[in-house]
């Protein structure tokens, strides 16, 4: 049985699983989705009741439908995630790389906000503590940043054993939803008027269309829709589909107990700055066990945005889509990566939303705007995929106009966001954007300059330079990187790097090729003999997920070669082939340099430049390929582009 049908199979493990990881986001939501909406408007049944329509539909057309019945169909050999979507498509789309970077920015500017909000919205809860009335702001602010640091602390270790955790903890978060939903819908029983989309469409159109803002805040409860589909490689689409059922159910009862203990509070002045209609359905005797499970719910919605985080930054690095970086993989559970710059820059990002807005009320404001830009693009990106697979263009078509009429009117709804602290997310995606832009855009000018040579024409110069006693050998196995895609072709400045200067003479020359395949997970290889015991070309294929290991995989097609005899080392070292001993080898990585001597475009020459730049944070070659760094040596090689001219004329002897 495949590793796919296994996670996909329901199973109770899988189901807590699900729990656990899938649902922090949009779980904790409703420690601050009335908030918002009520903020500073009276009290109304007009509002309570269309306010809480549009979330009832918004989490049904939103959520579900989308979501969890149509794009978990986008099934990447059991992966899914916006990226996962776009390696689906691209060799049909190139142009679809744009809506998946500008999608994968915006979820990961989401990261900064997302835990400051659901910690703080917990944590302020001790306000409500009797004789805790008194306690400051600035407390909170303290308590908070101290769980986020540790957190953020945390992630080095992994999270094996803490996860196993997060399934009970999550379930019992959600019972304690639904109970408390349950227990205060009798409060007001026509709170239950609200599953009619009437009660919606009236607000959104009162006032002269003013209600239609109240979507910015309706839109805070759907805001983890988007794990539903990253997390689809951990949990399987059945898991997921059974259990948003249950996460569903406890959503909508915790909400129509807000919405009814809201209706009773009609006509009264109440301070929606200081008291949260979330803790307001608890008795003052539970608060303390309430205030402590929704902090724990909160710290494993942040926990699960963070690895999020590291396997989409993980993902776009395999897809060429951003610069490589260091990863560590602190245990045995697939798919788990630490990726520790990332780690701190999410740390330093949260803790300066905490610094800057201090209270869940004012990262309500905020929150929302980035994520809203990420699930126009997964639409989009959707759409496509639909193409693919051959679906009619009426019902792409109707897909787009219901689903990207939905969301931009989140957008529009949102955009009054950007100056309440909205422009913050935006700013990061922005940032994030050029990133993706530039390393992407950068890779296509540069192999737009690439030379290429026929391999076939310098065959016989390698023989003989193999067998040339003259030159002193260089190594017994000499491997270069080679990124030509055509087996016959070989790049110019590989055979620079062999017979220009000091000639490398070695028993065997390989040209090694790796190739990123659209699927997360498989690894393979294909051999080419050009010339038996003289040349070789090796293309490794790799999933997208899988960290390359070039440097074992190597040894192990010689090891494999050996073994099939399909390669020997007659006449050359009798001594090691006796002992079984596959020889010496040297990897040979050739990172280019951009020339003074070029002609590029301005906007060309810009991307470059800033290319150079990121390439200081960017890990060595030899490290993003998995080459051991005693066997690797980094050669230099000019990128030459439109070369000037010069007036020979001018050139005097003297």
């Amino acid at each position: 049985m495949s590793s796919h049908s296994k996670v996909d199979k329901i199973s109770f493990a899988g189901l807590l699983i699900a729990l656990g990881i899938i649902y922090g986001d949009i779980g904790t939501s409703p420690l601050y989705v009335f908030k918002a909406i009520v903020g500073t408007n009276s009290i109304s049944s007009d509002l309570i009741l269309g306010s809480l329509s549009c979330i009832i539909w918004t989490l049904t057309l939103q959520t579900t439908i989308k979501y969890v019945i149509l794009t978990l169909h986008a099934d990447n050999n059991g992966e899914g995630g916006i990226f996962s979507l776009y390696a689906l498509i691209r060799r049909y789309g190139k142009f679809m790389v744009y809506p998946a970077m500008v999608g994968g920015v915006a979820l990961i500017a989401d990261g900064i906000i997302t835990p400051p909000i659901s910690v703080v919205s917990a944590v302020e809860g001790l306000q409500l503590l009797p004789g805790m009335h008194g306690i400051s702001d600035n407390t909170i602010v303290i308590i908070v940043v101290f769980i986020l640091s540790i957190l953020f602390f945390a992630q080095q270790f992994g999270t094996e054993y803490i996860g196993k955790a997060f399934g009970p903890i999550m379930f019992i978060w959600f019972l304690l939803l639904a109970i408390l939903g349950i227990q205060h819908i009798q409060d007001n029983y026509n709170i239950l008027k609200a599953f009619n989309p009437v009660y919606a469409i009236r607000l959104l159109t009162s006032g002269g269309g003013k209600g239609f803002w109240i979507l910015g805040a309706v839109f805070l409860c759907t805001t983890g829709a988007e794990a539903l589909y990253s997390d689809l490689g951990h949990c399987g689409r059945r898991n997921i589909r059974l259990t948003w059922m249950f996460v569903k159910s406890c959503l909508i009862f915790n909400y129509l107990g807000q919405g009814a203990w809201l209706l009773n509070q009609e006509g009264k002045l109440i301070d929606f700055s200081t008291v949260n209609p979330f803790y307001s359905l608890m008795s003052p005797s539970f608060l303390v066990i309430g205030i402590l499970i929704a902090t724990m719910a909160a710290i494993i919605a942040s926990q699960a945005l963070i690895s999020g985080s590291f396997t989409l930054i993980g993902e776009a690095m395999r897809l060429n889509l951003w610069p490589k970086l260091k990863i560590v993989f602190p245990t045995k559970e697939k798919g788990q990566i630490y990726i520790p710059y990332i780690n701190y820059l999410l740390w330093a990002g949260c803790i300066c939303v905490v610094f800057y807005f201090r209270k869940s009320s004012n990262m309500e404001a905020a929150y929302g705007l980035s994520i809203c830009v990420c699930m126009i693009m997964t639409s989009i990106l959707f759409a496509y995929y639909l193409r693919v697979k051959r679906f009619a263009w009426v019902y792409v078509g109707l897909y787009l106009l219901v689903y990207l009429s939905i969301e931009f009117s989140f957008l529009i709804a949102n955009l009054v966001k950007f100056f309440h602290g909205g422009y913050i997310t935006l700013i990061v995606g922005s940032l994030l954007f050029v990133v993706t832009f530039v390393w992407y855009r950068a890779r296509k000018i540069k192999n737009r300059y690439v030379e290429f040579a026929e391999l076939e024409t310098y065959l016989a110069p390698l023989e003989q330079l193999s067998r040339d006693q003259g030159v002193p050998k260089y190594a017994t196995h000499l491997a270069y990187m080679a990124s030509a895609n055509i087996p016959n072709q070989i790049e110019y400045k590989i055979l620079h790097s062999i017979f220009n200067r000091k000639p490398k003479r070695a028993d065997i020359y390989w040209f090694v090729h790796l190739d990123t395949l659209d699927q997360p997970y498989g690894q393979s290889y294909k051999v080419i003999t050009y010339k038996k015991n003289d040349v070789y070309r090796i293309d490794f294929k790799i999933g997208f997920r899988v960290q390359p290991r070039v440097d074992l995989f190597f040894r192990q097609v010689i090891e494999d070669l050996k073994k099939t005899e399909e390669i020997s080392f007659d006449n050359k070292y009798e001594t090691v082939l006796n002992k079984n001993i596959i020889g010496d080898y040297r990897f040979i990585v050739i990172e280019k340099f951009l020339s003074n001597d070029n002609e590029l475009p301005f906007f060309e020459r810009l991307v470059m430049r800033v290319y150079f730049l990121l390439r200081h944070a960017n890990i060595s070659e030899e490290k993003s390929f998995g080459l051991d760094a005693n066997n690797v040596r980094v050669e230099k090689f000019p990128l030459v582009i439109s070369t000037l001219s010069c007036d020979t004329s001018l050139i005097r002897k003297t």
